[in-house]
Order: C-alpha cells, then sequence, then structure tokens
C-alpha cells in the first residue's frame, strides 16, 4: 500500500498539490466568511468557467484558444530563435561580443515602458502578444543554451583536437549533448515566461485573450472572473512545464534532477 502510494505522488504530485492547494483556499474563503468581492472561493471560480452566468457572456473557449495559441507560438518562436543565436554566440567569439551586449540591454528594459513603442510598430493584435512574450522569455534561453555549449572542460577539448577533431565534430559530439541539461533548464523557465509575456501584451495590446478579460473584469469588480482566468493561466503554464519536463525525461532518461515535474 505504501508503494502504491509513493508511486502516486510520484506521479502525479504537481496536479495532487495544484488541487491541494485548491481545497485549502475552498475552506480557507468558506471558514473565515470572507466577502466573494474580496476573494471568492476557488468553485465560484469554476463556476464562472462551466456555468452560463446572467450578467455577463464572457466568451471562455474563444478568450482561452486566444491566449493559448499566443503562449505556444512565443514558446516555439523562442526556442527555435533562442537556440539558434545561443549556437551562433558559442560557435563565434565575434558574435558572442556583439550580440550579448545587446541582449543585455534589451532585457534590461522594462516591458511596460517600452510598451507604447511596441504598440506603434505593430499595432493591436496576436503578433504583438507574441512579441512581447518573446522580448520577456528570449534572453533566459539563449544564455542557458550558450552557457551549456561553451561549459566543457578544456583538457576533453584539448584531446580531441588532439586526435583531428574538426571544429563541427567537436560540437556535435561534445558540446551539443552536454548542454542538453541547460537546453531543457531553460525551456522551463521559458515554459511560464512565455505564459506571463502572452497575458501582460493582452493587458497592453489586445481586445481578446484572458488578460483582456482580467482587465474588463476588474473595471466591472467581477472578481470570481478575474479568479477562474488565473486558474486557467497557472494550469497553462503547468502544463507547458509537464511537457517540458516529459520530454527532458524521454531525451534524457538518465537525467533525474529536481524541477523536472
Amino acid at each position: 500500500m505504501r508503494r502504491i502510494a509513493s508511486l502516486v505522488w510520484e506521479r502525479g504530485r504537481t496536479p495532487i498539490t495544484f488541487l491541494g492547494f485548491l481545497v485549502v483556499w475552498q475552506l480557507a474563503v468558506v471558514g473565515l466568511r470572507v466577502e466573494e468581492f474580496v476573494l471568492p472561493t476557488p468553485l465560484s471560480a469554476i463556476a464562472h468557467l462551466i456555468l452560463p452566468q446572467s450578467d455577463a457572456d464572457y466568451h471562455w473557449i474563444k478568450h482561452i484558444a486566444a491566449t493559448l495559441s499566443e503562449v505556444g507560438l512565443s514558446f516555439m518562436v523562442t526556442v527555435v530563435v533562442g537556440i539558434g543565436i545561443a549556437v551562433l554566440v558559442a560557435w563565434s567569439s565575434t558574435a558572442n561580443k556583439l550580440f550579448i551586449p545587446v541582449f543585455v540591454f534589451v532585457n534590461s528594459l522594462p516591458i511596460v515602458a517600452t510598451a507604447p513603442i511596441i504598440l506603434l510598430w505593430f499595432g493591436y493584435g496576436i503578433f504583438t502578444n507574441i512579441f512581447i512574450a518573446f522580448i520577456i522569455s528570449f534572453f533566459p534561453m539563449v544564455i542557458n543554451t550558450a552557457t551549456g555549449l561553451n561549459a566543457v572542460e578544456e583538457d576533453l577539448l584539448d584531446l580531441v583536437r588532439y586526435h583531428g577533431a574538426s571544429k563541427w565534430q567537436i560540437f556535435v559530439k561534445i558540446r551539443l549533448p552536454n548542454s542538453l541539461n541547460y537546453i531543457f533548464s531553460g525551456l522551463k523557465i521559458c515554459s511560464t515566461l512565455c505564459v506571463v509575456g502572452a497575458i501582460i501584451g493582452e493587458f497592453i495590446a489586445s481586445e481578446t485573450g484572458l488578460g483582456y478579460l482580467i482587465v474588463n473584469s476588474q473595471f466591472t469588480v467581477d472578481t470570481p472572473a478575474i479568479f477562474a482566468c488565473l486558474i486557467v493561466i497557472s494550469i497553462m503554464g503547468l502544463s507547458l512545464f509537464g511537457l517540458v519536463s516529459l520530454v527532458q525525461k524521454l531525451v534524457m532518461p538518465w537525467e533525474q534532477r529536481v524541477f523536472t515535474g
């Protein structure tokens, strides 16, 4: 029995923890008799998702689909472009000196401060939200991947060079396998940052999506709807993080570390 419980916890600790949090939240709000406009119960928030409301029609499927597409597309763009730039930076010292200062400068800019410029360039729409999510999540992907590609012992590199290995062979057979753990660490960071970036984009420049719903629900003081959005956003982040962890376990079955999901 203990072994079965241990297996269930190992396989489902993330959803179990999430459900446990919702249960504690429900009991605390009911027990303390908190007003709904201050903090609704999770059941009230979930009811807004699945039951028709007399005071508003939120078109949940449309808005969830919009946010989900923004998160998915921004994640894919970040992975492809981030890894590509990281390879270039690790391959060429000139590219490293050229790009890294630019990335540090861009990453240090507050996204809220640059939002008016982004709106001026791209206007409202899904592309702007994807671009904002990309800007927020791009830097960690590049830095983690480039660090992994360069984190190879010099003695090993000297040895394979002595035996006539080309720069391409060193990259494919030594640098790339060595960087896998760093790449997946970057992917896990990006999986949450893309969700955050998409919501920020919807706050600023969108007429669809969960971020847009949160802003509108704030004006009408519909707190359960706001928390319904937050629950869905959390599920998106957990799901994407879990998907990355699953891929890591399939690609690197020998590597079992903390935060693998």
